[in-house]
């Protein structure tokens, strides 16, 4: 047996401490197989002494946090997936926050200098040894520019991707418990989550990528009073290092200090919802991990306040199609239209098209209708789409991971708004705007906006015309 082999068995051994320690083994296991291994608990003392208080969702995050980054990013991504897990284990799994102790700042400038093949002095005019936040993948350290500029200078932990391929090893062979050993193991597809978790994560690794998604989030909003975004400094780029502006703002959560710089927090959480919509349906290329952590705002706009986001390593997309069904579902949704919910999702291929409209409309009736109860800035717009999608998943709908990304980055985006405004009515926010993007995508302006952008390809493309008609006429009465 090799080193790595030895390795692999004493972390999966220590795994299964955890487990047992929080009693996440008699959560996730089946009766018939975990109660006759109950007698082994006592003979592991460290049960002992174990807060057996605890719910399942505290448990399993207990376990996550104590097991170490890679799962802590892994529960991270798990509590997108209300469709999979039961909520009382979502909310928990909100909670885990991905920080870790720093690596040394003098093994950060050894990075450096290998990545760069010269000296740090000879690169930066500062660098400073002392991180600024640490996160599972990387940390980040203040720099100044031989040119003057101030920035972040944000640095790939060393061995990572070791200790990555390590723990998704072990979480691929958990999976297949899971699937073999749980009644409900298969319709979780854990081997399919894990696989999901692993792209997004290698993707995570490359910061080529995240100076990618930078530079188009900042082009997009570059003529913009409502974010900000720092800028990518290109030819400092590696794979393991990205190097970007220095911004300087108010943490978003910090409340108190927003109002002493007399900012509006109304107009601020209003242009939060501004943001998403923008995002979402006029570039479909959204910030899809916007926490607190990430979110910043600029103390120069009091009147107009304007966000400043970091962080661009997870980005979502949607394609036209979802795009256009997506904003018709939500208006004919607020508009108590159950029955072209239903149509919508039959005609957008989210649903089987042998769906039954009218008991798919009296479910989502059923859902619906007592939410509607509430005054319209009391109701989770986030929570609303989650049981649009709960309901749909009973009509065997399939998972749609963009439209996953999504409601994660709506429910960031309305808590972050209903925290700098109680009163806000993310609807009436909201609703015209998507309104105006129907109207001016699929309405008359839509179809003349459409008749512009391709009358020259058809132009082009007329010419051949009648020779196609032929060919395919010809061929039509080969084959009679």
């Amino acid at each position: 047996m090799n080193m790595q082999a030895i390795a692999r068995f004493y972390r999966f051994l220590y795994i299964n401490y955890v487990l047992q320690k929080y009693r996440v083994a008699s959560i996730a296991m089946p009766r018939k197989y975990y109660h006759p291994l109950r007698v082994v608990r006592y003979f592991c003392f460290w049960t002992w002494f174990n807060n057996k208080n605890t719910t399942r969702g505290e448990s399993i995050r207990l376990a996550l946090e104590e097991l170490g980054p890679i799962f802590v990013k892994f529960g991270q991504a798990l509590s997108t997936r209300r469709d999979l897990l039961p909520d009382d284990i979502v909310d928990e799994l909100i909670k885990l926050q991905d920080q870790v102790p720093p690596f040394p700042g003098k093994e950060a400038v050894k990075i450096l200098e290998k990545t760069y093949g010269a000296p740090i002095e000879n690169v930066f005019d500062d660098f400073d040894e002392t991180p600024l936040a640490s996160a599972s993948i990387a940390q980040v350290h203040g720099a100044r520019l031989k040119s003057g500029e101030k920035i972040i200078v944000k640095v790939r932990r060393p061995k990572i991707k070791k200790i990555i391929k390590r723990d998704i090893g072990l979480m691929y062979f958990v999976a297949y418990l899971v699937e073999k050993l749980w009644a409900h193991g298969r319709r979780l597809k854990p081997r399919e989550v894990v696989a999901e978790f692993e792209r997004t994560l290698f993707d995570e690794l490359d910061f080529m990528f995240e100076a990618a998604n930078a530079s188009q989030l900042r082009r997009n909003f570059e003529d913009s009073n409502l974010l900000y975004v720092p800028k990518v400094y290109w030819d400092y780029c590696r794979d393991n290092v990205l190097v970007t502006e220095k911004i300087t703002g108010i943490p978003v959560t910090d409340v108190e200090k927003l109002r002493t710089k007399k900012i509006d927090l109304k107009r601020l959480a209003e242009n939060g919802v501004k943001i998403f919509v923008k995002q979402v349906f006029e570039h479909s290329f959204f910030h899809a991990d916007m926490h607190p952590g990430n979110i910043f705002v600029s103390p120069d706009h009091q009147d107009e306040p304007k966000y400043m986001a970091v962080d661009f390593g997870i980005m979502g997309m949607l394609s036209p199609k979802d795009q256009r069904y997506l904003a018709e579902n939500l208006i004919a949704f607020f508009n108590r239209d159950y029955r072209q919910v239903a149509i919508l999702h039959v005609e957008s291929g989210w649903v089987p098209p042998n769906t039954r409209i009218e008991e798919f409309e009296s479910v989502i009736r059923s859902v619906s209708e007592p939410i509607f109860e509430r005054p319209l800035k009391d109701i989770s717009f986030g929570l609303l789409l989650l049981r649009l999608f709960q309901t749909a998943s009973r009509f065997n709908m399939e998972v749609q991971p963009q439209l996953l990304l999504l409601q994660k980055t709506l429910l960031n985006i309305e808590g972050l708004g209903r925290q700098l405004y109680p009163d806000l009515d993310l609807w009436n926010t909201a609703k015209p705007l998507l309104e105006e993007w129907v109207k001016n995508h699929y309405g008359l302006k839509g179809f003349i906006r459409a008749l512009a952008k391709h009358a020259p390809i058809w132009a082009e493309q007329l010419p051949e015309i009648p020779g196609l008609i032929y060919d395919a006429l010809n061929k039509i009465n080969l084959k009679n």
